[in-house]
């Protein structure tokens, strides 16, 4: 019954986006305002249906509905009603009722806003997100519907249908297999939403850009309107990145936080478009150029973020994080297909309107250093790009599935890293229009010697790694770069307003909370680059069978077992194994640590849980990976050394306070005249 009720209200729910992009067609040739209001309001009906049909999944998931083939395969009696709730999100059908409920949803917000200036917008911002929201319901209805029901043949044959085959009854399932045991973990709460939520965030910008594009608007109107949707998008899809490698530091039990594995980089390639986009669109804006760079960019976004849903969900490629073979690979790759020769073809066809207002007149312009950052972003773009699809062509070309591995991906995009970092320090610097090397100089030149006098102690006491010393070089300079200039313009302002100085700070920032929070952006970087040097250059491991009292030594640690333990937890269906065990750094102690391994009676899966050890120079990760079953006299240990990794996550918390500055809601006709005050206490250079 409320099987048929939540497929019925998305079958209706499809029907209604198609009417919706119908009529904002129509009544756009026909110049008609009711017809196209007809379509804004046909959009708005969908986010309450599709409420109404997620409601009902969440229904039978959080109550036992093991009939339905979907709560069979993601859910279990011993799971909590939390991660039941969240399994809407963990399995291949729901998940996809989930992308279109957010879809609908942002759709539904961005044409509740006041259209009088932007009018002609209207109908095409309707009509793309319509289109976009039709398509995933036309998947969830035609290929994974979430609702199908379990059925029993005379024969005794068990089969899943929406509806009763002919002589068949249902087939009720006393228990369901339950999530995999990777995704029982908090973080199943929060990742998974927060790249969906930037994924479908992004499609607004890229409604406008196509919406520009047919209304022949191509100033930087549509920029403007749509500036607060990219940085919320980016927000949400760099918290979920980290996020998601917080999670796999957690429960993967290798050691790190990034695998290059394909379904990460198909998160990682929209972020790489979407960043570069964000600088980008801050030329326009300023100067007029770039126009046809940032429509390129924004429909490379979208095309990016429908390629990495369907990596995920199409099963193409092999991936701890990816579904199963699904029958939507053919219908996505078509979808993807169309949508971008159809951008590529409105841009070709409003090419000549899309011309420059000015010319760059030097190369080490702002506008020129923000484009070569954003080469060296699309640079890093191709090379994870090839690294995915690579698995797909020797298997078409030779049979054999070839895949690429870190040590590609490290050593492509570790010069590009670094030269986005060598930018980040000087691009904000250049001044607007024209710059040369000794204003440049001038205003970098100390924080360069004082980041080289950091290398060259850090050679003497820490590391003579020379890829270490580099890497730290760079981020000593960028952060010596933007905290001098935070400390410039703070001053500067302190003298003419006669604020102190921490109000002449806030005043300074809030007065400009684009530029500013950029500037605390790259802060949090360059803390999350000391976490990613520290771990990728300086992690040790090492592995070993010890006895109980024995010991492994590690990078001046020692690892003593003390005990081992099991038992079975009946009412949340799981055995725990756990071992104790004590550190120690040079004969002192420093505590106990109870790596473990679960196993899930539902799924018959393993998960593995660490010890973790956490300080500013190091995490001491201790992982459980095998013993011997009829004593505690044994047990294998894998034991890593991760220095710095937690500047990563720091970083993470700084990251999140600069994006909400730079976000932070601006009367539009006050941005001009903060602009300009703020010019009063910026460097020349930088005016």
């Amino acid at each position: 019954m409320f099987a048929e009720i939540g497929y019925g209200i998305l079958a209706i729910t499809f029907v209604i986006a198609l009417y919706s992009v119908g009529a904002a067609i129509y009544g756009d040739r026909k110049k008609s305002s009711a017809i196209v209001e007809s379509a804004r309001r046909a959009m708005l009906l969908t986010w309450p249906l599709i409420s109404l049909s997620a409601g009902t999944l969440i229904y039978l998931l959080i109550t036992n509905h093991f009939e339905v083939s979907f709560v069979y395969e993601v859910t279990s009696r011993s799971m909590p009603t939390y991660l039941k709730v969240t399994a809407w999100w963990g399995g291949q059908a729901g998940s996809l009722v989930f992308w279109s409920w957010l879809m609908s949803a942002f759709a539904s917000l961005v044409t509740l806003r006041k259209w009088d200036r932007d009018r002609e917008f209207l109908p095409w911002v309707i009509v793309i997100t319509s289109i976009t929201t039709a398509f995933f319901l036309g998947l969830v209805i035609f290929y994974a519907n979430p609702f199908t029901r379990f059925w029993q043949s005379l024969d005794g044959k068990i089969v899943t249908s929406m509806f009763a085959p002919l002589n068949a009854i249902a087939f009720f399932p006393q228990d369901g297999r339950g999530l995999n045991p990777l995704l029982r973990h908090p973080g199943m709460i929060i990742h998974p939403p927060l790249l969906y939520l930037g994924f479908v965030s992004f499609v607004i910008p890229y409604a406008f850009a196509m919406a520009a594009l047919i209304t022949g608007r191509t100033d930087d109107r549509w920029i403007r309107l749509t500036r607060r949707w990219t940085l919320w998008a980016w927000l949400f899809l760099s918290l979920g990145l980290v996020v998601g490698g917080r999670w796999a530091y957690d429960v993967l039990g290798w050691g790190g936080y990034w695998g290059w594995d394909p379904v990460e980089i198909a998160a990682f390639m929209p972020w790489l478009t979407g960043t570069a986009f964000l600088h980008s669109v801050m030329i326009q804006e300023k100067r007029g150029l770039l126009k046809h760079w940032n429509m390129i960019l924004i429909i490379l976004t979208y095309a990016l973020v429908l390629f990495g849903t369907f990596l995920t969900r199409s099963g193409v490629l092999s991936s701890v994080h990816a579904f199963a073979q699904s029958a939507i690979g053919p219908a996505f790759f078509v979808f993807i297909g169309a949508t971008f020769i159809t951008s590529i073809a409105l841009v070709i066809y409003r090419w000549p309107e899309l011309r420059s207002e000015t010319e760059m007149k030097s190369m080490l312009s702002r506008e020129a250093l923000f484009l070569l950052n954003n080469l060296l972003f699309m640079s890093i773009l191709v090379v994870s790009f090839w690294g995915v699809i690579f698995p797909l062509i020797s298997e078409l070309t030779t049979g054999q599935k070839i895949t690429v591995g870190p040590p590609f991906y490290e050593r492509a995009t570790g010069p590009l890293f670094a030269g986005l970092m060598f930018l980040m320090g000087i691009a904000p610097l250049s001044a607007w229009g024209n710059s040369t090397i000794f204003t440049l100089g001038r205003a970098l030149w100390k924080s360069a010697v004082a980041a080289l006098l950091i290398a060259v102690f850090l050679f003497f006491t820490a590391t003579k790694n020379i890829l270490a010393l580099v890497g730290f070089f760079l981020i000593a300079f960028v952060l010596l770069v933007t905290l001098v200039e935070f400390w410039r313009t703070a001053r500067a302002r302190q003298k003419t307003q006669n604020e102190n100085f921490f109000a002449a700070l806030l005043n300074l920032i809030g007065r400009n909370r684009r530029r500013h929070g950029g500037y605390i952006i790259h802060l949090s970087m360059m803390l999350m680059a000391i976490g990613i040097l520290g771990i990728e250059v300086f992690q040790v491991q090492t592995q070993g069978t010890i006895a109980v009292g024995q010991s492994l030594s590690l990078s001046g640690y020692s690892i003593q077992f003390k005990s081992l333990a099991s038992w079975d937890d009946t009412p949340k269906g799981v055995n725990y194994t756990r071992a104790v065990v004590d550190i120690y750094k040079d004969g002192t102690f420093l505590g106990q640590l109870a790596p473990r391994k679960d196993y899930y009676f539902d799924s018959q899966q393993n998960m593995t849980i660490p010890g973790v050890r956490s300080t500013l120079k190091d995490d001491v990760y201790v992982l459980l990976v095998d013993w011997q079953p009829a004593s505690a006299n044994g047990a294998t240990f894998k034991v890593f050394v991760n220095p710095l990794v937690n500047w990563l996550w720091i970083g993470t918390i700084v990251f999140l306070f600069g994006i909400l500055i730079a976000a932070w809601p601006e009367r539009e006709a006050d941005y001009a005249l903060a602009h300009s005050k703020n010019k009063a206490y910026e460097p020349s250079s930088a005016d």
